[in-house]
Parts: structure tokens; C-alpha cells; sequence
């Protein structure tokens, strides 16, 4: 989190084991006063130690002003922050979270939705299931997971006043438990709103899928929790020229800009560092970045006038950055 970032100070009040390798946190005010209000599909930044910061989306339902909740899967070749939260944050602890932020919104526009989740994802859609079922919206919430053990929230899913609109799915056992996700698309009305959240594959299917049906973009929402960065071998290098001060950085090519930047003794906030969250989007300009991130839109990487410095790199010798 940069300096400029609001934070809170909270209290873990209690740590649950809702799944296989994911567990929960009830984060309070540290004061015992309200926290700020979020809306569905908001998510906070934790920083988990000096440094060391990750976004989490918050699940509970939206109207809850005591707490927030977060859940986290413990990532097998995690970079620190899963694990830590796993094995050294326990009940009573305090941390620094940032106030909440949504790239991952409810449309405005209201109508029917589908919810798809894979894994980890059911996080923000939990949220967005509780605000439409306050709302009398209709939608349904398709939850895909490795297992039942793998599942998390089951239960909370089960008492929920929307337990009549979910659909489990699962990768392991009979082939009738899996998700047909096209026969799935191939019934619902593309005038439907779409949130996806969950792999990496999941999201690209389902997106294809509906963009091939015809639906409209305005129609596709999407969050991508992590994505492979491409790695460094071959990539040239370059110069970033911060235009508030005219300094020129040389940017190697096995050195990320952020990583450049840092070196330098600049510093760029990032979170996620895979291009996917938007933490550290920075304006462009002069130059044509090579975009390498998840976060942006077609269109808007088309613009070039926008990148993010943690994975995407430089088409030109030099960019010109609003730094």
C-alpha cells in the first residue's frame, strides 16, 4: 500500500477452516467502532507484513458494517502471503487492511445474473449473491470445486436464503457432476449479466463462449485472481522517463519496471504483481507499451495510455510515464 492509501487498523476476531487449503478471517475494527461500507464484489488490501501486501476479496453480505470477511486458499508455490496468513495470523492479531475497493461491481442497470465460481473465486460472488437476493434479483450461482471437501461456504450456502439458486459442481467423481458450460450458456438469455471469478481457464471459457453467443461486452464481468507472468528470457531492454522529474531509468530485460523503479529508490504500489489487480496502474505518456496484464480491457491497452509496471514491458525504446 503507497502512503497515500487510506488503511484501517483491524482486529482478527475469528479464523475458520471452511474448505481443504482455505480458511477464513473475521476482520473488525480495531477500535470496536463500524468499518467503512463496501460494495458487492469490493475487495481489501492486507499487508501482511512490511511489504507484503495482497488484495482479498470480502464475502460477506455487504450490509454488514461490523466486520469484513476474507477467505484464502494456501497457494502450493505461494509468494508469501497465503502461507503467511495460514500459518502465523491467528485470532486477536491486528493488521493494517486498506478501505475497500471495487473493480468488480454489480451493474447498475440491475436484471437477471449468473454467478460462475471456480474455487477460490466464490468470494466476491458470495457477496454479489447476498446483495441480489436482498434486492429480489433474479440469478443463479453456479459454485465449480475440485470436491466437496474443496467447497467452501457450504454450509453458509445451504442456510442461505438463496439455497434454491445455487448449483454445486464437481471436477472429481461422475461425469454428472461436472459443469457443462456450454449447455449452461446455451440456455440463458444473453441479455443476462455474466460475473466470473476463479482460474484462469475457467474465466477465458466462459467468456468465449458468451462473446461467441453474441453477448454484449457490457454484459461480461470478470476478475482474475492470479495469471502466469511470461517469463523474462528474451525480453529486451528499455528506458521509463518520469515526466514530473525527467529522470530516465534504465529497465534491463530481466528486471520488471516496478523492479527498475524500486532500485532506483522509486517506489510504485503493487499487490497481486501478476497484472491482474490494478494496484499499480500507471499513466503512459509517451511511448507504446508491450501489455502483458489481465486487469485491462482490450480497448483499453489499446489506448496506450495506461500500463502496469509490474509485468508489462516497452514496444519503444523509452516510455514517457506520469511519474
Amino acid at each position: 500500500m503507497s502512503e497515500a492509501t487510506p488503511t484501517l487498523q483491524v482486529r482478527v476476531a475469528a479464523r475458520t477452516v471452511e474448505a481443504q487449503d482455505i480458511c477464513s478471517f473475521e476482520l473488525v475494527a480495531a477500535d470496536g467502532g463500524t468499518l467503512p461500507a463496501f460494495t458487492a464484489g469490493a475487495h481489501v488490501e492486507v499487508e501482511i507484513t512490511p511489504g507484503l501486501v495482497r488484495p482479498y476479496s470480502l464475502c460477506n453480505d455487504p450490509a454488514e458494517r461490523h466486520r469484513y470477511l476474507i477467505a484464502v486458499r494456501r497457494e502450493p508455490a505461494s509468494r508469501g502471503g497465503s502461507q503467511a496468513l495460514h500459518e502465523r495470523v491467528q485470532v486477536g492479531d491486528r493488521l493494517t487492511v486498506s478501505a475497500p475497493r471495487n473493480r468488480f461491481p454489480l451493474a447498475a442497470d440491475g436484471g437477471p445474473s449468473l454467478l460462475l465460481a471456480g474455487g477460490i473465486g466464490i468470494t466476491p460472488l458470495l457477496a454479489m449473491a447476498e446483495q441480489l437476493a436482498r434486492d429480489g434479483q433474479p440469478f443463479e450461482l453456479h459454485y465449480c470445486a475440485r470436491s466437496p471437501a474443496h467447497a467452501a461456504f457450504a454450509a453458509r450456502i445451504a442456510a442461505s436464503r438463496f439455497a434454491g439458486q445455487v448449483r454445486f459442481h464437481y471436477s472429481s467423481g461422475p461425469g454428472a457432476q461436472r459443469l457443462d458450460l456450454g449447455a449452461l450458456l446455451a440456455r440463458v438469455p444473453t441479455d443476462t449479466h455474466l460475473y466470473v471469478c476463479g482460474p484462469l481457464r475457467l474465466i477465458d471459457e466462459a467468456l468465449a463462449l458468451a462473446r461467441a453467443r453474441g453477448w454484449d461486452a457490457s454484459r461480461l464481468h470478470h476478475e482474475y485472481f492470479s495469471a502466469e507472468v511470461a517469463p523474462s528470457a528474451g525480453d529486451g531492454a528499455f528506458e521509463v522517463e518520469l515526466a514530473r522529474t525527467g529522470r530516465v531509468i534504465a529497465v534491463p530485460g530481466d528486471q520488471t519496471v516496478t523492479q527498475a523503479l524500486s532500485a532506483a529508490g522509486i517506489f510504485v504500489p503493487t499487490s497481486c504483481e501478476q497484472g491482474v489487480c490494478g494496484t499499480c496502474l500507471t499513466r503512459v505518456l509517451d511511448g507504446i507499451p508491450d501489455h502483458r496484464d489481465l486487469y485491462l480491457t482490450p480497448e483499453e491497452q489499446a489506448a496506450n495510455d495506461q500500463f502496469t509496471p509490474c509485468c508489462s514491458r516497452a514496444k519503444t525504446p523509452r516510455l514517457v510515464l506520469d511519474l
